[in-house]
This record gives C-alpha cells, structure tokens and sequence, in this order.
C-alpha cells in the first residue's frame, strides 16, 4: 500500500466539473491519488467539510507603483498572506511597464519584489503604457515566449492609457504571439469632462467619483474594445465588468461568434454607489473604477456569472491604506474626488463573500463557485490542469471549507496590509478553514504557519482560448 505524504480524508471533493467523497492522497507537492483508505504520514480530516481547489485570483494589484507620493498598502508578504487566509492559492499582479524603462528592467526589479516573500504562488501579467517599436517588435514577443502570455491595456488613466491605433498595435501583436489581451475600458475623455464639469459645480467629495464614471462611459468603452478586437481577430478579456450594458455588449459578442471573455469582481456584486456617499472622507474606502454601481447593476453581474457572459470571477485587489496620507487621505485627495487613490482591498474576502453570498444562498453550485474562481482563471491563461482543479498530477492547492462556520467579517481576519475592508461587518457563512499550496499548510485556522518563502513565480502557457486550432500544433 503506498504511503503519502499527506492525505485529506473524509471530506467532498468538488471540482468544476463534478463532486465526490474520497481522499486525497498528496506526494512531493503533487496530488498523487483519489480514492478511499488512503494512508499518509500526515492526515487532515475533513469530515462535514468540503475540499476545494485553491482559489485562482487573476487580477490583483500588489506592490505597484502609484506615484505622486502615494504608497500601495500590500507588498508580496503581506498580499499573500491574505490570499491565503481566504483560500486563494495562486495570485496574477500586474508588472506595469514603466515609461522610459525597458520592460526586462521593470521584470527584473518587479521579480524581486516578490523571490522569497510570497506564501503562495504568483505569475505576473504585463501592463503595456508605452507601445513603441521596440517593445512591440522585439520585447514582448520574447516575453512571450519566456512565460508572459498576457498583457493588460487601458483606455483611461492619464499615465496608462492608450489611443484605439496603440490598442490595435498591441492586439496585433498579441495575435502574432498568441498572448491574451486584458482590456481596462472606460472612456478617459468622457471621465475628464464629466469630472471637470462636477468640479467646476464643486461636487469634488468622494460619492462624485461614481458620478463621474456612469456606466455609459464603460458600456462605450466595452463596446469599442470588442470592435477593435473584431478588426484585428484577436481574443479579448473585459476585465472588472461592473454593470448590465456592459455586460450586454459582451454577451452580444459571445452570441456572435466573437472570442470575447468577461469577468467581474466582488465589490459589483455586495456594494454599491451609496457607499461612497459616506460622512466626510469615509466614501473615499470604497473609491475603485470601475464604481459599484446599483441594485439593479448587482443581479446583472450576479446574472452574467449563472449565465457564463462572466466565466473569471476576481478581487481586482488593488490597496490603499484609508488613515494615511500616503492613502486614501492624501492631502490632493481632500480638495476631489479625483486625487483619491483609485482601488480597494479584496483578495481576502474575494472567496468566502462569493461563498457565502453565491454559493449558500443558492445563487450558485459549489461547481460554479470553483469554475469562475480556480478552474476557469488557470484555463483562460494558461496554468491548468497544474492549477484550478484536484486531479492526479495537479499540484496540491487545496482550500478546506467549513459550510457551517459562520462570522462576522473583521478587517483583522483578512490579514492584509490595509487598515480596512470596504465589506466590514458583512455576515459571512463558510469560511475556509485550511489552506494548502503545493502540499504545505500555509494557514490553518485563521493562524498563518506557512513560510513566505514558500510560494514559487510561475511561467504559464499561451491561454487556450487565443491560440487557434490550426495554430496550436505549430506553437
């Protein structure tokens, strides 16, 4: 009889795809067998529990520069010490090109913020602000090559954004190399006049942000993306879709044949616009952009996840500390909306607020709540079957969920580097309560006992849904 490592016994294991009770049998980081009786030098009982995939968080901001003397609140330490208090085993930050570096430059030192300060394992996707020739022709074919199979553009920001022939540029650069392009889309010069005109009127308090962002703005935006795709024949990620007409413009996509891929996030689906209409600077915790929108935006999200218009579910994590002038409270900030640091916590609370408002008040199945979570984000770029699912030969990410454990959620229980949560005081029922990357406990019970060296960088493969059949053999 062999003898594993470690094996999980007594719990329902869950993928995407189907559910069953049996152990799990792990050896060198790997999941070596399924089955019963199994024997292992370490056993876990996980009786009345359910056995998940480790959460796959594709879109987090961590340790990103922010300029203007404004300081993000998660470095990789900390960032994945959350994750991993929440179940998420694998996270994808942004390495953002930096004007006037060479992109292997802002790798280089962008890698080293993460070797050796990670609990669980990281990949980076590649914001692209400055498209020239060189990087274009020569750099990111090769970063390509080298692991990086994904890039992320913006219509809007002063410092990132890109016009429709820089879009074009790049697209057609990602369907020479079979990269994925991850679209940020709302309209930068409809934002600008809308917040001049507010300003000018002197509504600058936080709530004017989502004023100044309605979803029209998203819904062009969207809608030109999709277009300027189309043109290029290239497949295209929405990214942070937060309200029916957007939604709308992706499904129209899909339903024509087009190879258009949404996501949404966890503030879309529990938040919403009031919450920025907070007493003096309290709006600014919940300031991201998208904004949350309304009710009425929330079941369009929550019905784009049932109907698959949203196939990745993400934290788009991106933390500023709130009492804290390199934060939130910047002095600019004070004087508009429009200084206010642009981002808020969630890789924490990303899984077990989807948990409890998706899956236990039945919105969802536990299937569904892996696909958009773990097994769907490892497809869409490139890390399954070793990430995303609980299958022989996958790697040992595996989240333990107790269905019954109930809580009110506390800032302090998501052990991030931030001050707050925007989702405190949320009633939470299941919680994970044991989670495990590549075989290793890294936390057990809400305590950390993991090693921050622990977590490994992870090249992936080109994403299935942007090389073509006829192209896939030649790769």
């Amino acid at each position: 009889m062999n003898v594993y490592d470690l094996v999980i016994s007594n719990g329902v294991v869950v993928t995407a795809g189907d559910r069953t009770r049996c152990d799990v049998g792990i050896l060198n980081g790997k999941v070596a067998a399924l089955g019963t009786d199994l024997k292992g030098r370490e056993m876990i009982d996980a009786e009345g529990k359910f056995v998940l995939p480790g959460g796959v968080d594709s879109h987090v901001h961590i340790a990103q520069p922010s300029g203007g003397g404004i300081v993000m609140a998660d470095d990789f330490e900390t960032a994945t010490r959350s994750a991993a208090a929440g179940g998420t085993t694998t996270v994808m930050p942004f390495c953002m090109q930096e004007k006037g570096t060479p992109l292997r430059e802002t790798l280089k030192a962008y890698h080293a913020k993460a070797d050796g300060q990670s609990y669980v394992d990281v990949s980076f996707h590649l914001i692209i602000s400055e498209p020239d020739e060189q990087l274009l022709g020569q750099d990111l074919p090769a970063l390509v090559e080298d692991g990086y199979t994904s890039f992320k553009i913006f219509m809007t920001y002063d410092d990132l954004k890109l016009n429709d022939r820089e879009i074009l540029d790049v697209m057609g650069v990602a369907r020479e190399t079979g990269a994925l392009v991850m679209v940020h889309a709302e309209n930068h010069d409809a934002i600008r006049y809308m917040t001049e005109q507010l300003e000018k009127a002197g509504r600058t308090a936080p709530k004017y942000h989502a004023t100044s962002r309605p979803s029209v703005v998203e819904r062009e935006a969207t809608h030109r993306a999709i277009s300027l795709a189309e043109l290029v024949d290239v497949p295209v990620m929405i990214v942070h879709v937060s309200n029916r007409e957007a939604m709308e413009q992706i499904r129209w996509a899909q339903q024509k044949g087009l190879r258009v891929l949404g996501e949404t996030c966890t503030q879309y689906l529990v938040l919403t616009e009031d919450d920025l209409d907070g007493l003096g600077m309290e709006g600014a915790k919940y300031v991201c952009s998208p904004p949350p929108r309304d009710v009425a935006s929330q079941e369009a999200c929550w019905e784009g996840l049932r109907t698959g218009v949203f196939s990745v579910f993400s934290s788009d994590h991106c933390p500023f500390r709130y009492d804290d002038e390199q934060g939130k409270l910047t002095p600019k900030g004070r004087t508009s909306f429009r200084w206010v640091p642009n981002g808020i916590p969630g890789v924490g609370a990303r899984l077990p607020v989807l948990f409890s408002e998706g899956v236990m008040k039945g919105r969802m199945t536990l299937e569904q709540f892996v696909a958009v979570t773990a097994a769907n984000p490892a497809k869409t770029y490139g890390l399954y079957p070793r990430k995303g699912t609980i299958a022989v030969g996958a790697d040992a990410d595996i989240a333990i969920w107790d269905p019954e454990q109930r809580a009110t959620l506390r800032h302090e229980m998501l052990q991030d580097g931030a001050d707050y949560t925007p989702y405190e005081g949320r009633e939470i029922v299941g919680w994970p309560v044991t989670t495990l990357v590549r075989g290793r406990v890294v936390m057990q019970g809400g305590e950390l006992v993991g090693d921050k060296a622990h977590g490994q960088y992870l090249p992936r493969e080109r994403s299935p849904f942007a090389v073509r059949p006829d192209e896939s053999s030649a790769r």
